[in-house]
């Protein structure tokens, strides 16, 4: 078995198995391959086995990648800080954008989306635990942004996208009941169904609380090469 078979199952079974603890279909839970940092090669192997969904973090590496990888039907995720001179890339060539944590970048995202795109989905990313370094927007102005971005046109709001800081879980259940409090003011509440949360460390409590989609990278792909200057 090779090393991308063995890692995509071994991940796939700990998300089934946290799934049936916590007494969920398995099917419930995206994995989202996290895939910054890796070249080209080894997201062609784990597309091969199945897998579609792949998020990077760093906007030029990404857009070299959507080049050439462009063959393949891969929907490509955001999943890093969003500034607003990297809007017109993201709302181009991204399927889902998981870092938006302010309505100015809403309202770029959407207007810059191509009219013959489909609505481009988005996350709104919430620092659930207050942490200094993290980014995102406080939890008392979810309410507020969810009544305003779900109107704008060209985009999807599909949920929340948190990062607690490390054996935080407590966060996570925090972060359910801030998803289901503030549905109810979704201009379009049956797009209101993605919790961005778990990564490869702390999946299982994220599921547990209620996560629909995990972030997994390291456990897929092994240690990232920061030094690594070309990806191809």
């Amino acid at each position: 078995m090779n090393q991308a078979l063995q890692s995509r199952q071994a991940v796939l079974g700990q998300i089934e198995r946290a799934c049936v603890h916590a007494q969920r279909e398995p099917t419930s839970v995206q994995l989202l391959a996290v895939s910054k940092t890796h070249p080209c090669s080894s997201l062609r192997a784990m597309y091969s086995l199945g897998q579609q969904c792949f998020g990077e973090n760093y906007l030029q590496e990404a857009l070299e990648k959507i080049k050439q990888l462009q063959d393949l039907s891969i929907e490509w995720h955001f999943i890093g800080h969003v500034q607003r001179n990297k809007t017109k890339h993201l709302a181009e060539h991204f399927a889902w954008v998981h870092g938006v944590d302010r309505l100015i970048i809403a309202e770029r995202l959407s207007s810059q989306r191509l009219a013959s795109q489909a609505a481009l989905n988005i996350c709104l990313q919430v620092n659930i635990d207050a942490q200094d370094s993290k980014d995102g927007c406080a939890p008392a102005d979810v309410a507020e942004l969810v009544a305003q971005i779900s109107q704008l046109p060209n985009l999807r709001l599909r949920g929340l996208m948190v990062i607690p800081a490390p054996n935080n879980s407590a966060a996570f259940v925090d972060a359910k009941a801030l998803f289901e409090q503030v549905k109810s003011l979704h201009a379009q509440p049956q797009d209101w169904d993605t919790l961005s949360m778990g990564m490869s460390g702390d999946l299982d409590a994220a599921i547990a609380a209620g996560s629909t989609m995990v972030r997994v990278g390291t456990a897929l792909f092994g240690a990232r090469d920061y030094h690594q200057t070309l990806i191809i």
